[in-house]
């Protein structure tokens, strides 16, 4: 088993020089792609994950960690074959009707794909059926949605309606989250999970899809 450990540490450090020079290294020396994957990349941005929410790391520092597995990431998607890498789940996600914030949307998409998850961004403004024509195309595991503003909530339980509707709700989970967004709303709505930030998206969705 190969040691991935200053690979995580410089993506950890957002270090991208010395990432991407470790991930090249591995792969001259014959590293298994999943493996380098697994255990350099996505523990790293675990760990990340895990230091924002304890408040031991900031939105910078874990931007910068993102950034810098997505350049490793680079390296290895020429290798990637169709189907050789497994994905975590698929994650479907925008911003709401109504609302053009994307930083917070951007940075929980980044750190999902950091934690191994393949993410489809619908972008910011994302009218309910929107969101259920790309559900019906790509058969999501989770549909994730933002809103920064109170005025765009009622785009949230208006999406779960249009999920409902067209016979998807019972197939896809559904995650909000964003500045006025609450457990007690997400309660009310009946969406299946909150996340406070970026970090806690990560663990509410392997919590929803039962991964430890």
């Amino acid at each position: 088993m190969r040691d991935f450990h200053l690979l995580a540490q410089a993506v950890m450090n957002g270090d991208i020089k010395a990432a991407v020079a470790q991930t090249q290294a591995a792969l001259d020396a014959g590293a298994d792609v999943q493996e380098l994957i697994d255990r350099g990349l996505i523990a790293a941005m675990d760990e990340v994950g895990e230091k924002f929410s304890k408040g031991l790391l900031f939105v910078p520092q874990m931007l910068r960690a993102a950034k810098t597995m997505q350049e490793c990431m680079k390296l290895l998607q020429p290798l990637i074959k169709e189907g050789e890498v497994t994905s975590k789940g698929k994650v479907l996600i925008g911003t709401v009707k109504g609302d053009l914030h994307d930083i917070g949307k951007n940075l929980v998409s980044m750190m999902l794909e950091g934690a191994g998850f393949a993410i489809t961004d619908l972008g910011v403004d994302v009218h309910p059926d929107k969101f259920v024509q790309k559900t019906q195309e790509i058969e999501p595991d989770i549909v994730a949605m933002s809103a920064l503003l109170s005025t765009t909530m009622p785009a949230m339980p208006a999406t779960i309606e249009a999920l409902t509707r067209a016979g998807l709700r019972d197939r896809v989970k559904v995650m909000i989250g964003g500045a006025p967004v609450t457990m007690k709303y997400a309660q009310e709505i009946n969406a299946d999970s909150y996340a406070p930030d970026a970090g806690s998206a990560v663990t509410e969705a392997k919590k929803l899809l039962g991964i430890d």
